[in-house]
């Protein structure tokens, strides 16, 4: 039992004073870095040092951005066919005072979704009054399938919830059993201050006094010192609390049927193709994911700040469709069609989930990208599974595809589906954590220990394949921004192509036993280099490109 509390108790509170690797090790070449980085620094100054380049934007379809962040303000998308604030929507776009983007999970009243539902949960309250009591010998084909979809959504629901409950209650235990531990040890410190040096000196043979010895000396820097122990109890109980928000969400707001937000959106939901819904409160009530992620892109270069984005010259389209929940089709459906709609080159998408309400309006909007030489960039998630066997959305494939003269499965031409790096090298190059799959997934990415803006003029580092997918997005933006004559297809070609090819095992993601050519993990075999990239485009002809942006999807 104490091996699994410490397990807990390690991943929970984690080290008082972390080890980061340097803020920018994903610039850093990976030959002569001890990193594998992507050469961002390398190819400026040895590529593009003397060439003119054009501004291009980025839709980041998030969480919403800080859009007066000192790293990001100067970069961010401007709609200048807009009068700011005046009311009116000046360009006729439909959209009142989009000056810097759009939420589309907000109300005409100012209002904002921050909490919302999974879509497990929403397709579970759409078919319960259907099939609580069915009999599925009585049904039809098409009832069937929606009956199946019922079974395995309530499974993940009722499972979900009653995970929850039970993670809830060992947390109180494990937390009881921590600030036991650690105040036994305390207390034969006989007053002297809690620091690394005086904690390892103590010998006891009392168990609880040995666990929380145990948990100090993993937690506890060489630098710490806490005076008392309410100093300490208050550092773990506020990393206990983490994990007890996580799952009272859970319950509260997730996995509960009866918590409905979208009231406050005030949009007739059932109309997936509605338009001009939303506000322009282009931050929302947490844009920590959507201005991380657009810091990778488009934090201003070389301006001695916080740090910087892939990207030169730049322009950061805000749309805000991801709430603390998952995204809805509508508004991913939405958000698509405003980006390319609105000049977006190249649209980042760091969200996914494992259901879909409405993949047909998605694929619409996917296409209409498509048509338009936008390539989209997504994240291929954080679940450490195989994309190949497993459903996650967005995807790539159009449910019914848009073949000629018959429906077919297809695929869009200019997406590209993004797993994880860590900071780390040889076997443990992938990151634990990343989703992977050598027909869905096309290339890897720097996505752990990365350092890039949060709101507030405020830097921090997060992991996930949110953060590979932004470094593509950032190298895309690159491309075409020195490259313009290049189209979507061929971007996406030539990250893939120059990619480097790890020849090398690595831990299976989810499975750290197991170990699995690295080229298994992917299309390409590969993971992004923005040097190669460059040369590569260097001696690529552009091809002509059509942009029709008409009236949306």
């Amino acid at each position: 039992m104490k091996n699994i509390i410490f397990l807990m108790v390690f991943i929970l509170v984690g080290h008082l004073n972390a080890q980061h690797p340097p803020k920018d090790w994903y610039h850093n070449d990976p030959v002569t870095s001890e990193y594998q980085g992507i050469g961002t620094y390398k190819a400026y100054e040895e590529l593009l040092k003397n060439r003119s380049s054009v501004p291009v934007v980025v839709a980041v379809i998030d969480s919403g951005v800080d859009v007066e962040h000192e790293d990001l303000a100067t970069n961010m998308w401007v709609n200048a066919g807009e009068i700011p604030n005046n009311g009116v929507d000046d360009d006729n776009n439909g959209y009142v005072d989009d000056i810097h983007g759009w939420n589309f999970i907000g109300g005409k009243n100012g209002e904002n979704v921050n909490k919302d539902t999974y879509e497990a949960t929403r397709l579970y309250k759409k078919y319960h009054y259907k099939y609580k009591d069915a009999n599925e010998g009585n049904l039809s084909k098409d009832q069937k399938n929606e009956y199946k979809v019922y079974l395995k959504v309530k499974e993940e629901l009722e499972g979900k919830r009653k995970s929850a409950e039970t993670n809830i209650e060992k947390l109180k235990e494990q937390k009881e059993s921590v600030i036991a531990g650690i105040t036994s040890l305390v207390a034969l410190l006989d007053g002297k201050a809690i620091t690394k040096e005086n904690v390892s000196a103590i010998e006891t043979d009392d168990s609880g006094a040995a666990f929380g010895k145990n948990v100090l000396m993993r937690n506890l820097s060489d630098e710490d010192s806490f005076e008392t122990l309410d100093g300490i109890v208050t550092e773990i109980s506020d990393r206990f609390q983490g994990g007890f928000d996580h799952y009272q969400g859970q319950l509260d707001y997730a996995y509960n049927p009866d918590f409905e937000p979208r009231t406050i959106v005030g949009d007739n939901y059932g109309d997936v193709y509605e338009k001009g819904y939303g506000n322009n409160a282009f931050e929302g009530p947490d844009a920590l994911h959507g201005t991380h992620v657009a810091g990778i892109i488009g934090a201003v270069r070389n301006n001695e700040t916080g740090m910087d984005g892939v990207a030169a010259n730049v322009q950061i389209m805000t749309l805000r469709a991801v709430p603390d929940g998952d995204e809805r089709d509508k508004d991913v459906a939405n958000a698509i069609i405003y980006a390319v709609d609105n000049g977006a080159s190249i649209i980042n998408m760091s969200f996914g989930k494992g259901f879909s309400w409405n993949k047909k309006a998605v694929d619409e909007a996917v296409n209409y990208a498509t048509k338009n030489d936008v390539l989209l960039v997504h994240a291929a998630g954080n679940s450490a599974q195989n994309n190949d066997s497993s459903d996650n959305y967005p995807n790539d494939t159009y449910e019914k595809g848009f073949g000629f003269l018959f429906w077919k499965k297809k695929k869009s031409a200019t997406w590209i589906e993004v797993g994880a790096l860590s900071h780390k090298s040889d076997k443990e190059s992938v990151a634990s954590f990343s989703n992977y799959g050598k027909q869905n997934v096309d290339v890897f990415a720097p996505g752990q220990e990365i350092y890039s803006t949060l709101p507030d003029n405020e830097y921090q580092y997060l992991a996930g394949t949110s953060m590979a997918s932004p470094v593509i997005a950032g190298t895309a933006a690159l491309l075409r921004s020195y490259f313009p004559s290049l189209s979507a297809t061929q971007v996406k070609d030539i990250i893939m192509s120059s990619s480097d090819k790890l020849n090398i095992d690595v831990q299976l993601p989810g499975d750290k036993e197991k170990l699995v050519p690295f080229s298994e993990l992917s299309v390409s075999g590969g993971t992004v280099n923005a040097y190669k990239a460059v040369k590569m485009a260097m001696g690529t002809k552009g091809k002509k490109k059509v942009k029709t942006r008409s009236k949306g999807a």
